[in-house]
């Protein structure tokens, strides 16, 4: 019997908000890969997340590793245990996945803490650094009401870590502050034994890793004879079968092991690790790996259930910069599940985008899961997506087609390959894809590049969005291959709700709408789009169209004063703001003229009694704008264009700017 699951991946690359210093080296970004898996109209989400250089699953071919895996599990109906024990990682995504399926919330287990009513107590992480930082971490931790504190040691001057370790204990006694030490393998066996009896002099919970791991013999000893109680975390990595984690306890016998289920043989590796430190009295508490909030979240709602009343190392939610929202808030001493916002995916809603600016000017707005899930199907059925088919996601999350391509991947099981977001989205990627999206920039720079070109000729379809498409560019499309085709969309309709063919013999310059979407035209020719899989009500847009009987349309023109230049939504109003405290006695104005490769390109129109031209090359460079915001074309004009109520006439400037020279 078939199996009815489903499952795919997305690779996501975390950034840290400051570089992560260990013995081993310093992180500035992590890759980490989202594992879901779709049945019955139902999905789950867990996180596989290989450490580099730490992992023992953290190899060259992981990625390739994990699609088979996803293959075979989808294929048997049920995750092999045994098969992964060599991949900790892929292990706990998967069981972790799985839970989120069966319960349909990311509360995976009930407990008072997945309830709200109760934290679980943690300390919080110092890493390593100079000696004026790693003083400043503690300092500030302490002060925000943590009294578990955990530093990262071996990086600096021995020296120096004492005499941060001395001023901790002038203000904060062992009562009021406890001290975990992480050397991860820092210290040489010769010498272990006198550091830690210098350090023991500042009452020392427990060290992890005083030695790098595979010194049975030698940690054996420091165990034994260290007057501060070792933890064991690095040794256990690649200890994957149950009597090995007997072998090594029986060999080493620490005080405490610390268990991280990516790296320990995910969540049923680590019970069988518990359970075996239970027989020999050993401590144990669990700790994150540095996974985003999706695995955090997987780890602290099974450690709840686990009644260990020791702090565990749980506090690294706010490791990084692009996090998924979850609502996981350290609140001194503890970890707590505060819903003060609707968790990603869950309750109805499927996180938030802000908008383009395109209609009006760019707001936050909320995505239930249910809308995004039925145009993401409405997708699915027009192009005839299937389970299996090879997709290729290239552009930020941030933006809702990034989005939408996750939920097609969701929805009908595709085979998503992640890229990172660039100008040049073929550059490092191989094979044929069945589906893709990109921005005319993105297809502009492939085709000007033969590789590229060639692989952009590999897509089956190709849809191009977020700007328009050039004359030139649509006539260079016009033979390939594949389906190509331009979208009507904007990020309040959750992507496209019309498709234009533009090229081979079904090219055409009418939009088709989507299934259910229905268009009429506002009294003033504004399009009307009522697309009730995708919007409450219908919406207005600032786009003006002719609309054909059969409900075809095509785009006249704008009425927003929004400037599309490479893909990239810049409001004109917001640019000049932006240098406006840099130009205080000019009279100025943005506009925009058309660019055969951007689409558009930003022009500055100065007043000539104004600024001069060496003045306004001053004010941008001053005023730090981005690479999309700083002006292609800088125009001197008698007078700047204004309407009868005094406003700018941004009608005249676009017309103005092209006359000028």
């Amino acid at each position: 019997m078939p199996s009815h699951y489903q499952l795919s991946t997305i690779r996501h690359r975390l950034c840290f908000r400051q570089p992560a210093g260990t013995s081993r080296g310093t992180y500035t970004t992590r890759d980490t890969w989202y594992v879901t898996v779709f049945s019955h109209g139902r999905w789950g989400v867990g996180e596989c997340s290989p450490l580099p250089r730490l992992s023992c699953d953290a190899l060259p071919g992981y990625e390739r590793i994990l699609a088979a895996t996803c293959r075979r599990t989808e294929k048997a109906g049920c995750i092999d245990v045994e098969a992964l024990r060599p991949y900790p990682s892929i292990l706990f995504g998967l069981e972790t996945a799985f839970r989120h399926l069966d319960t349909g919330s990311f509360r995976l287990w009930d407990t008072p803490f997945s309830r709200g009513e109760a934290g679980i107590p943690i300390n919080r992480l110092v890493w390593m650094a100079g000696y004026e930082d790693m003083l400043r971490q503690v300092e500030d931790k302490l002060r925000e009401g943590f009294r578990c504190i955990k530093l990262k040691i071996g990086a600096i001057d021995f020296e120096d870590e004492l005499s941060l370790l001395r001023h901790i204990r002038r203000r904060f006694s062992p009562g009021e502050a406890e001290l975990r030490l992480d050397a991860n393998g820092a210290f040489e066996p010769a010498q272990a034994m006198e550091k830690l009896f210098r350090l023991s002099e500042f009452g020392i919970h427990s060290i992890e890793q005083p030695i790098r791991a595979g010194q049975w013999d030698e940690m054996a000893r420091l165990a034994d004879q260290s007057p501060i109680p070792v933890a064991l975390d690095e040794e256990l990595i690649g200890c994957n079968r149950r009597e090995d984690k007997q072998r090594l306890l029986e060999a080493v016998r620490p005080q405490y092991i610390i268990l991280k289920p990516s790296l320990h043989g995910g969540i049923s590796g680590c019970l069988e690790w518990i359970e075996e430190a239970r027989l020999r009295r050993t401590g144990w508490w669990i700790t994150s790996a540095l996974e985003s909030n999706v695995g955090l979240n997987a780890i602290a709602q099974w450690c709840a259930t686990l009644g260990n009343p020791l702090p565990q190392g749980l506090g690294t939610g706010g490791l990084f910069t692009n996090n998924p929202p979850l609502p996981l808030h350290p609140d001194p001493p503890g970890l707590w599940w505060k819903e003060s916002q609707p968790p990603l995916w869950e309750n109805g809603w499927a996180g938030q985008v802000t908008t383009s600016g395109a209609t009006a000017r760019p707001r936050t707005i909320r995505l239930r899961q249910d809308k995004v899930v039925q145009s993401a199907l409405a997708t699915c059925r027009v192009l005839g997506l299937k389970a299996g088919d090879r997709a290729l996601l290239c552009m930020p999350l941030q933006y809702i087609g990034a989005i939408m391509m996750v939920a097609r991947t969701i929805v009908a099981g595709l085979r998503l390959t992640v890229c990172r977001p660039s100008g040049h989205p073929l550059k490092e990627t191989s094979g044929r894809f069945r589906f893709a999206a990109m921005l005319p920039l993105q297809v502009y720079n492939s085709l000007a590049t033969p590789t590229e070109r060639k692989r952009l000729g590999q897509i089956d379809i190709l849809l191009i969005g977020g700007g328009g498409i050039d004359p030139d560019l649509e006539r260079e499309l016009q033979g390939f291959p594949g389906a190509i085709y331009s979208t009507y969309a904007m990020t309040e309709t959750l992507s496209h709700v019309g498709l234009r063919r533009i090229n081979g013999p079904e090219a055409t310059q009418y939009y088709c709408p989507l299934p259910g979407v229905s268009l009429t035209l506002a009294e003033d020719g504004a399009l009307v789009v009522n697309a009730p899989f995708a919007t409450e009500s219908p919406l207005r847009t600032n786009d003006m169209a002719e609309l054909l009987p059969d409900g075809r349309f095509r785009i006249l023109g704008r009425k927003d004063n929004v400037i599309n230049s490479g893909g990239i939504k810049i409001q004109a109003e917001t640019l000049e703001e932006k240098l406006r405290p840099f130009m205080p006695a000019a009279t100025f104005a943005i506009t925009s003229q058309p660019d055969p490769r951007l689409g558009e390109a930003v022009v500055l129109l100065v007043q000539q009694a104004g600024h001069t031209t060496q003045q306004v090359e001053e004010a941008i460079a001053a005023a730090r704008l981005s690479p999309y915001e700083r002006p292609r074309h800088v125009r001197q004009v008698t007078a700047i264009p204004l309407a009868g109520n005094g406003k700018i006439n941004r009608a005249a400037c676009k017309a103005l700017c092209l006359t000028t020279p």
